[in-house]
């Protein structure tokens, strides 16, 4: 097990992964509000909101497949802390040229695609860091996981009520602003808390070592990939979640909360209820996770996270019942990002971590820039309520005719006697092979 230079447990990497993690997806959710709602009362177009989705999407997508070797080689944490920065830089320039009456809708396209491309490996690089930095603390892998989830859920609370309450205040603008203040401090807090070298191979420590070449490394990453099964259909069902995830926050949430009349606010509200509840859920999933049946667990909350929240959306109901509705779909989806991060942190050798997870993560956001731009055509095509209706049973039947597959029995092979260890007698897992 990795210790810190004083041979001595210490929290304060996972902290401060943890923290930056939170920090640059708080922003993230607050742009997903901000962005949608500045181009729908401007144009008027769903199509037009589609298409910034896209250019922010598809740059992440493509460059996130691609970046993964680099990652493993340079080293997470200086990926992360400067990407982080030029995301900032992008995400202030668009207000700043919007007041001076210099923003035009293909700049903002441009600047768009420029913090996609950023926010793909300053993403994986802050993945790549949680394994060691769980290992210096003498964090056991599945409560790491669950402490992650917990920050991803806190930042989809945070975002959407942060960017709901300003573009409502203050106007989207000014939540761009905010959403470029959290990626600078995501950038410093990993420049100042990491210690230098967490991520990193031992290959990538030694500036003398002759390592395989780029495309050599992109390849070990593929075939390892395409060996297993398990990942593969985790892969293939997530790529279509997410899609149709996507096309839910991009465009059908804002164009219900501007149809029905709820405006800006119902966003945030429904976001917050639902990331509230997801973060107890996470919670849970940190205390307890390593005691349950992970397969059992990943597809109820599948069950409630996925065709509920699409299929409120297409009722004529109250408020209320709709943030009701987002609660019990939360909780379930607060259990499925720790699993799935226990699972492919168990499965991926160390050293190949970075690039066999860029590729996995590209392969399953492979739709989302699609997401925005199909959501935005059937909405202007046969309305808002049909298009609900046809995602929710869309995301119903991907996740449980996908579960019938044998290889899901996988996902709980474990070592059963450490599922009642303490922590710090957990035997781990070695950097040169998985476990």
């Amino acid at each position: 097990m990795t210790r810190s230079p004083s041979g001595r447990r210490s929290l304060r990497p996972l902290a401060g992964v943890l923290a930056a993690t939170g920090l640059s997806l708080t922003g993230t959710r607050i742009s997903v509000i901000a962005l949608p709602w500045f181009v729908l009362v401007t144009t008027g177009s769903a199509s037009q909101t589609g298409l910034v989705a896209f250019c922010e999407l598809g740059p992440y997508v493509l460059v996130k497949a691609f970046i993964g070797p680099l990652v493993d080689r340079s080293g997470p944490r200086i990926v992360s802390w400067s990407t982080d920065l030029v995301s900032a830089t992008a995400a202030v320039t668009i207000p700043a040229l919007h007041a001076a009456d210099l923003l035009s809708f293909w700049l903002l396209l441009l600047l768009v695609a420029v913090i996609g491309a950023a926010r793909a490996p300053g993403d994986l690089a802050k993945q790549v860091m949680v394994p060691e930095a769980a290992d210096l603390g003498s964090v056991r892998l599945e409560r790491a996981t669950g402490l992650s989830g917990v920050m991803e859920r806190l930042a989809f609370t945070l975002g959407p009520a942060a960017g709901g309450t300003l573009v409502a205040l203050l106007g989207p603008m000014t939540a761009l602003v905010a959403n470029a203040a959290c990626f600078a401090m995501g950038s410093l807090v990993i420049a100042l808390v990491v210690p230098r070298g967490v991520g990193r191979t031992a290959e990538a420590r030694d500036p003398d070592a002759e390592g395989p070449g780029y495309w050599r490394r992109l390849g070990e990453g593929m075939r390892f990939l395409r060996n297993d099964p398990l990942l593969l259909t985790i892969t293939a069902m997530i790529a279509v979640t997410n899609l149709l995830d996507t096309a839910f926050s991009s465009v059908l949430v804002p164009v219900w909360a501007k149809e029905s009349g709820n405006g800006p606010a119902a966003i945030g509200l429904t976001g917050t209820a639902w990331g509230l509840s997801a973060i107890v859920a996470s919670f849970t999933a940190a205390a307890v996770a390593h005691r349950l049946n992970r397969r059992v667990v990943f597809f109820a909350g599948f069950v409630l996270a996925g065709a509920p929240r699409f299929l409120i959306l297409a009722l004529d109901v109250p408020l209320w019942t709709v943030v009701a509705v987002f609660i019990v779909s939360g909780f379930g989806a607060g259990f499925l990002n720790p699993i799935l991060g226990a699972v492919i942190y168990e499965r991926i050798p160390r050293e190949l971590l970075g690039r066999v997870t860029g590729l996995g993560t590209s392969m399953a956001w492979l739709g989302m820039p699609l997401g925005g731009l199909v959501a935005g055509a059937a909405v202007a095509s046969v309305g808002l309520v049909p298009s609900l209706a046809v995602a929710g049973a869309a995301y119903f039947l991907t996740t449980n005719l996908t579960g019938l597959r044998p290889e899901w029995r996988q996902m709980d092979r474990r070592r059963a006697e450490e599922r009642d260890l303490p922590d710090e007698q957990i035997p781990q897992r070695s950097d040169t092979a998985p476990t």
